[in-house]
């Protein structure tokens, strides 16, 4: 692909980002760090990860979700991958070249503290905190996020609009 860094190996991937919203409509977020490339600092970022070889996006969904938040729902209950992207970012000594889909997920309670019981060990060691945001404080927050656009697009995404969101350099 053009104006990829020739920085680190390629690894390629397809992967699910959630939007996960509380019945208070809250968005929970993790606060995320790389611990190999310190210069990138802090940010905020949607839950989800890599697909694995023959799930759909829904399988991923409710995965990811549990492996990362101790969050348990059916994937019947994980809507449809309205935003679409393409994006890079370097983690752990690799840059990732992910096709990304970003999915709602909608509680029926306040959101509950994470429980890390079943994330991996680098996920305990890159997510430092998390908080249920509300849009709002998304929307107009001057903080760091993945993806990038996610204060620009989060209002049109949760208003079930279409978006195909061009490619992100995003480190």
């Amino acid at each position: 692909m053009n104006g990829l860094p020739d920085d680190y190996p390629v690894v390629e991937r397809r992967a699910v980002r959630l939007v996960v919203l509380d019945v208070d409509g809250r968005v929970l977020l993790f606060h995320t760090r790389d611990p190999e490339h310190p210069r990138l600092g802090t940010w905020w970022e949607l839950p989800g990860g890599g697909m694995d070889p023959g799930e759909t996006y829904l399988d991923t969904a409710a995965r990811e979700l549990r492996e990362e938040t101790g969050i348990v729902v059916d994937p019947a209950l994980v809507g449809a991958p309205t935003w679409r992207r393409r994006a890079s970012f370097l983690h752990r000594h690799r840059r990732h070249l992910q096709d990304e889909v970003v999915v709602p997920v909608r509680l029926a309670v306040p959101g509950p503290d994470v429980d890390e019981t079943h994330r991996l060990a680098y996920e305990r060691e890159d997510y430092f905190g998390f908080r249920w945001w509300r849009v709002a404080d998304v929307t107009t927050g001057d903080g760091r996020f993945y993806p990038g656009r996610l204060p620009d697009l989060l209002p049109a995404f949760l208003a079930g609009e279409r978006i195909d969101e061009p490619f992100e350099l995003w480190s």
